[in-house]
């Protein structure tokens, strides 16, 4: 059984996916991993970064990208005969490993869901409508992804910069978060407020659960030279006022204007320039996630079960 992580910042512009698919494409070609990126995001930079815009263009076209299984999970459409494993696509290059749940630039309709749930709670008097709102978060991501979860080593769900409603199911669905940031005041307040947004998703969704969702730590991203000085410590001494040293990635994305081309191109900087110092930076935060994952989780054997002596 496989891992799900999220990727999240209630803040944009922090490269959130970026990561995301740089991190999925480390593990697939570094570490022999199988891998699944969830685009929850309705920019589907994500699904972008992994295959052609044409090839999007198609799949959207015949109804094959997340939003039909969202639609089907919250209409309970029959009609909708796919499932995930018929939407799920392989990486459009050569790397063999990764595959991609496309999104889609409209995911859902909120005043759909606000129907469907105030119809759910009529039928059931029982029930209030919180609490069948609740149980449909609970539900939503989980019933998507049940029936592919053994499939992979690692299910990482690029989430939007908002508090959605698929955003809470996705963190209430899985087992870590990982917090991209850029070093700055404004990235440093997305990172307070997802916080206490994930201990009240816990409070609610995951009091009787022997295992939470975990923070699995922060990475900060887009960081320059200039900022090695007084103003990027500054952020940092706030940062660390509130997390441990576990809980922050000792490698920090640099500016590298090869992840800006790799991203123009639709590739991973990982595959597109292997040498170049963000493509760097990307393998040593995977090594991280590895050994902190080992840390929380597993203890020794998981250290052997990731081949951690073999990473470089």
């Amino acid at each position: 059984m496989g891992y799900i992580v999220s990727t999240t910042n209630m803040k944009g512009g922090v490269g959130k996916t970026t990561l995301t698919v740089n991190l999925a494409t480390c593990l697939a070609k570094y570490h022999g991993k199988r891998v699944l990126v969830v685009d929850l995001d309705p920019q589907i930079s994500a699904t972008l970064s992994l295959m052609p815009p044409a090839e999007f263009a198609k799949l959207r076209k015949e109804q094959r990208t997340l939003k039909s299984l969202i639609q089907k999970a919250i209409t309970n459409d029959p009609q909708f005969n796919l499932g995930v494993e018929d939407i799920i696509q392989p990486y459009a290059g050569t790397l063999t490993g990764i595959d991609i749940l496309p999104g889609d630039i409209d995911l859902y309709n909120d005043f759909l869901v606000a129907e469907t749930m105030y119809k759910k709670a009529m039928r059931n008097p029982g029930n209030n409508f919180q609490s069948v709102w609740d149980s449909f978060e609970d539900d939503l991501l989980q019933g998507i992804l049940k029936s592919v979860v053994p499939q992979y080593d690692f299910i990482i769900l690029d989430c939007a910069p908002s508090y959605n409603i698929i955003t809470r199911s996705s963190l209430v669905n899985s087992d870590f978060y990982l917090i991209p940031a850029k070093p700055e005041p404004l990235s440093y307040i997305g990172i307070q407020l997802l916080e206490r947004q994930v201990k009240r998703l816990i409070e609610t969704h995951q009091a009787d659960r022997k295992e939470q969702t975990q923070l699995i730590g922060i990475v900060f991203t887009m960081s320059r030279n200039i900022l090695a000085g007084r103003y990027y410590q500054k952020v940092m001494q706030r940062v660390r006022q509130e997390f441990n040293a576990a809980q922050i990635f000792k490698t920090t994305v640099p500016m590298d204007v090869n992840v800006s081309k790799a991203v123009d191109s639709f590739k991973p900087v990982v595959l597109t320039e292997p040498g170049c110092a963000g493509a760097k930076a990307f393998r040593n935060v995977t090594q991280e996630l590895l050994q902190k994952i080992s840390v929380l989780r597993g203890g020794p054997a998981a250290k052997n079960a990731f081949n951690l002596s073999k990473l470089d």
